[in-house]
């Protein structure tokens, strides 16, 4: 199966909430199942991101989107808001390329780093994103506005405790 990840057109995006609802469900197997039935970043949310930041799509010429990255501009660093890719397209390298586009995104935008919050001890977030490049930032050295990012996911109901926030220098 060949998959394209290009950048999102704005018909791309109602598709994005099943996607991440989809994906959701992985949560079950991680201990995490309050989860599954948890928010999902709505449409005027994504539009708003599409049109400040970054939002890439893989897309399959059968099954259409299944997987997605939305970027965005925070504390001064382009900052991955949410990246999903479909269950039954999961373990392709679909995150990775997806990620690879956002990170294209921040160097062409002019940013010197990407942040993230994410999972400490989920197999596909932080471990992932370790590989990937990022370190642990600590809380101590994050912006304000991503300390408020962290604030509010604990309202959606996401463990402050196994959430860490990562980086990426650029």
């Amino acid at each position: 199966m060949s998959y394209d990840v290009r950048p999102a057109r704005p018909e791309d995006l109602p598709a994005l909430a099943a996607i991440e609802r989809a994906a959701l469900r992985l949560f079950v197997e991680a201990g995490l199942p309050d989860l599954a039935d948890g928010p999902v970043l709505d449409l005027a949310e994504v539009q708003r991101y599409h049109a400040e930041g970054f939002v890439a799509v893989a897309e399959h010429p059968r099954a259409g989107i299944v997987g997605f990255v939305v970027a965005r501009p925070l504390g001064g660093c382009a900052h991955v808001q949410e990246m999903d890719v479909h269950p039954d397209h999961g373990r392709r390298g679909l995150g990775r390329r997806l990620l690879d586009a956002a990170l294209a995104w921040a160097r062409g935008a002019g940013y010197r780093a990407v942040t993230l919050t994410t999972f400490r001890d989920v197999a596909w977030n932080a471990p992932f994103y370790a590989r990937c490049g990022f370190r642990e930032l600590p809380l101590a050295d994050a912006s304000p506005e991503l300390l408020d990012l962290r604030r509010l996911e604990g309202t959606y109901g996401l463990p402050s405790e196994r959430r860490i926030l990562m980086r990426l220098e650029l």
